[in-house]
């Protein structure tokens, strides 16, 4: 009898955290700096999501360490509900492989709470690199082997860039930066040849003129730049496939009336917002 009590003891209590769930402000954690793509994307499903739920979703930046930084501070926090990560594959599934010690692990700190949707990245140079194409490009960088520099403010823009090079035999020099937006300036201003990045960054840019883009990193062309190949299509190769994908975590343990409502709203977001 006790252990019957004990247990619908227990159910009640998680009842009344999922009842009284939503009584105050969500705060979402970006790990990138503000004109990220992840903060963009962010940002826009806080609005649709805060519609939802009836209660403000306040985003805040957290950036530094490629997304460590941020996703830490995430798992720091309480089981609540109350603070939720805007992940994406660097925060959540790469870096394990590229840290030895994190301060929190990719695979037990956090709960899935709701997908946002991919989008694939843009290969491109300053306008002073002689090539008009990523062919061009390979060959200048074959001719002069490891002179090439990249940008990089990502593991998703490390990793893309790294694997041109073990695809088309190169070798290029990374250059790291705290933010993507703070990655853009030194490739425009042509101290850097080149930047792997996301389309939040990179797309104004290149539509306007101040970068060269060469070729998205999916196995399809992008509809939103459909002028840009397939590195696969440039190279004349196959198998080079990189996608960066947007989702909002929470911690494990949360209430699972916290996750419901959470995933509903971000849902409905979705049905609204698409990505590229």
């Amino acid at each position: 009898m006790q252990i019957g009590i004990g247990f619908f003891i227990g159910l009640a209590s998680t009842q009344v955290i999922a009842d009284n769930y939503l009584s105050k402000p969500i705060k979402a954690i970006v790990p990138f700096a503000p004109g990220s793509t992840t903060d963009q994307i962010g940002r826009a499903f806080a609005v649709k999501m805060s519609e939802s739920l009836g209660q403000p979703v306040i985003v805040e930046n957290k950036s530094g360490a490629n997304g460590i930084i941020g996703a830490d501070f995430v798992a720091q926090a309480p089981a609540d509900g109350y603070t939720i990560l805007i992940g994406t594959n660097s925060t959540n599934t790469a870096l394990k492989s590229l840290v030895k010690n994190l301060p929190c692990s990719q695979d037990t700190a956090f709960t899935p709470l709701g997908y946002f949707g991919s989008a694939p990245l843009i290969i491109a140079v300053n306008n002073d690199v002689p090539a008009k194409s990523l062919n061009g490009f390979v060959s200048l960088a074959k001719a002069n082997r490891g002179k090439m520099i990249f940008a990089y403010a990502s593991t998703s823009q490390r990793i893309s860039s790294e694997m041109l090079s073990s695809f088309a035999d190169i070798k290029m020099t990374g250059a790291s930066y705290k933010s993507g937006p703070n990655a853009m300036t030194d490739p425009i201003g042509a101290q850097v040849n080149m930047f792997t990045s996301h389309f939040g960054v990179s797309l104004p840019q290149v539509q306007a003129g101040k970068m060269r883009g060469l070729a998205v990193t999916s196995l399809k062309r992008s509809p939103v730049i459909t002028e840009l190949p397939t590195v696969n299509e440039a190279l004349e190769i196959k198998g080079y496939e990189l996608v960066a994908f947007f989702a909002a975590l929470g911690l494990a343990g949360m209430p699972k009336g916290a996750i419901l409502k959470l995933n509903q709203a971000i849902n409905k977001g979705r049905q609204i917002k698409r990505l590229s």
